[in-house]
């Protein structure tokens, strides 16, 4: 597994296993085997995990975890897993929020992971029009100055609040957001920010919910309703970036490149944004050690000169999607969107 350094002595693996997937609302979790599955992880190289404090009961099985790793491999072992959780306000409590909210928030996260000083911390804002996310990340940088925060970072934030936030003088590691062979918008200003700012990226949605896969190589449009709300999101910029006629040949080509290679289409979306400059890391969605051998077959893949010119011929066709980072989401969304979405990261 390929590693990267995006702070001084701050090290992670390339691939982060995602932990939205352990959260309630999909299907029943056995803890025990879900610790296992963590180990088995952490084993074979993936050694950075990604976690919310909204996203329930996954913050204290990667905290059962920590202390199960530790116990069989020792603590040089355990100094090698990073957690990366996030810091979710609620909407309700936005327009009043404190200091004395956010630190209680983020002592409830330590607690949980069993972590004295939280690794990093993701921080998202729902909705810009109400004030307070400025200072909001000033207080993060006070806890991170008091020992209990160890990196900030943010998600879905764009450039222009990033930008704000990092001249306010927080110190700013990574930013998580949506980026994939279907989503370039942060190629357009926020990679360009985060090598001016030396801040790394870390890209959620490289396969699309699953629709840059072979599932739907050759398959007819579907119709709605889609089988979930991710697909449906997704659909949505399928058809803002050209169709599905042109998403099947963006299929075609990536079955080529995985055929050469001899992987699935999924593992090549996903390696193909390790290339992208300012990317440190992509993360995957996985329940269980299913999917662990495809895991790491993303950082293995070595693109070839003749991959790189078919996948760049096909990408030059799309059509570009407006706005910068999660602005087309949070139009789309609204306010009623963000509480469904925080429902949705809720289990509920």
């Amino acid at each position: 597994m390929q590693r990267i350094t995006i702070a001084p002595g701050y090290e992670i693996s390339r691939v982060i296993r995602g932990g939205w997937q352990l959260a309630g609302g999909h299907g029943d979790i056995d803890a025990d085997r879900a610790i296992d599955d963590m180990v088995a992880f952490a084993d074979a190289g993936i050694t950075t995990f990604d976690c919310a404090d909204i996203y329930t009961g996954v913050e204290e099985l990667i905290g059962r975890f920590r202390l199960r790793y530790r116990d069989l491999r020792g603590e040089e072992a355990l100094s090698r897993i990073r957690v990366h959780t996030k810091f979710v306000p609620d909407l309700a409590v936005l327009p009043t929020i404190s200091k004395a909210y956010v630190e209680s928030v983020i002592d409830t996260s330590r607690q949980r992971l069993n972590l004295e000083c939280l690794d990093l911390v993701q921080f998202h804002w729902w909705a810009y029009d109400l004030p307070g996310w400025l200072e909001t990340a000033g207080w993060l940088k006070e806890l991170h100055d008091e020992g209990k925060i160890g990196k900030i970072s943010g998600t879905n934030f764009d450039t222009d609040h990033i930008q704000a936030i990092v001249d306010a003088g927080v110190p700013f590691t990574s930013l998580q957001l949506q980026y994939s062979l279907l989503d370039t918008r942060p190629e357009k200003r926020m990679v360009q920010l985060a090598m001016e700012k030396n801040f790394a990226l870390f890209c959620y949605g490289t396969v699309a919910g699953g629709f840059l896969g072979d599932r739907w190589l050759s398959q007819p449009e579907p119709e709605h309703p889609l089988e979930n709300r991710s697909l449906t999101k997704y659909k949505l910029i399928i058809d803002d970036i050209g169709g599905w006629d042109y998403f099947q040949a963006l299929l075609s080509t990536l079955r080529r490149i995985a055929d050469r290679h001899g992987v699935d289409i999924a593992t090549v979306a996903s390696a193909a944004m390790l290339l992208r400059p300012g990317v440190a890391a992509v993360i995957v969605g996985a329940r269980n050690r299913d999917h662990l051998s495809p895991n790491l077959a993303i950082a293995d893949l070595v693109f070839s000169e003749t991959d790189r010119a078919e996948l760049d011929a096909i990408l030059s066709q799309a059509t570009p999607l407006d706005g910068d980072v999660y602005t087309l989401e949070r139009d789309r969304e609204g306010r009623h969107g963000s509480i469904m979405k925080y429902n949705l990261n809720k289990g509920e």
